[in-house]
């Protein structure tokens, strides 16, 4: 049995899915999750990782657990050690490119270390799902407003991020690996708009919003803390936040996929 927390997320529902068709045994945790959001024959639990008390069946008949952690405060040693004793072995859990690069704090990271469970780390780059945030405006007006709109990161398909989870947890050879995932080539916003209107068929603009504009929208649903941090990913990342990583090739043996194919996949939300 295989535990996905975070499984109605962009990363959590693709890799349910890909376990589920390779004949895994799957149980698909969430805060709020029904039998309607995953394949037939996964096993549902409704749970939360800040209540590790919620996980007290949760972990049972386990092997491997994925982890994907929100929220400011998780007390995840416990939920760790929860799943020592109910027999998990093996561990991944869905981390950050910015814990690598120093923007972001280990704390998460330390504990997977210190389990005495295997481990793998998977540390993305900026999402391909992330123009979502554009979704509203490019249906309404055919645009894309956004800061840094001629800053290029290699954003990395939700999909493919996914798929190497699913191998790091079947497989055997990726205990104590720390895997950075991008996409194929770093893409700027302005050429996210245009392959989004190139998906639609129609053209989308670009509208350039200033850092203070976008701190302004991102202080509405963030802390300030991290709102400040992507912000300077955004606008001023370091060379190794642009460079492309070779490690989904290296896990999947195949290139990652581009962003125009995540927004061919996705166009229907645009339109």
């Amino acid at each position: 049995m295989i535990v996905i927390t975070g499984a109605t997320g962009n990363v959590g529902r693709p890799l349910v899915q890909a376990l589920a068709a390779a004949g895994e045994q799957v149980t698909a945790v969430s805060r709020r999750i029904s039998a309607a959001d995953v394949p037939d024959g996964v096993r549902v639990r409704q749970a939360d990782l800040a209540e590790p008390e919620t996980f007290e069946s949760v972990l049972d008949g386990a092997s491997a657990l994925f982890l994907m952690v929100s929220g400011a405060f998780v007390p995840l040693d416990e939920v760790l050690g929860r799943a020592r004793s109910s027999g998990v072995g093996r561990v991944v859990l869905l981390s950050s490119q910015g814990v690598a690069t120093g923007r972001h704090p280990t704390v998460l990271e330390d504990s997977v270390r210190g389990s005495g469970l295997e481990w793998t780390m998977l540390q993305p780059g900026a999402f391909a799902s992330n123009a979502f945030q554009w979704a509203e405006s490019v249906r309404a007006a055919r645009e894309v407003v956004a800061p840094f709109g001629d800053v290029a990161l290699p954003v990395v398909d939700p999909d493919d991020i996914a798929a190497v989870a699913a191998v790091a947890l079947r497989e055997e050879g990726h205990a104590g690996a720390e895997y950075v995932l991008t996409g194929p080539a770093p893409i700027t916003p302005r050429e996210q708009a245009a392959v989004i209107g190139e998906a639609l068929g129609e053209p989308v603009r670009f509208v350039a919003r200033t850092r203070e504009q976008a701190r302004a929208v991102m202080l509405g649903f963030m802390p300030e803390q991290v709102a400040d941090v992507t912000l300077d990913v955004l606008g001023a990342p370091t060379p190794g936040e642009q460079a492309v990583s070779p490690d989904v090739e290296r896990v999947l043996g195949r290139p990652p996929r581009p962003f125009a194919e995540w927004a061919a996949r996705n166009a229907a939300v645009f339109k």
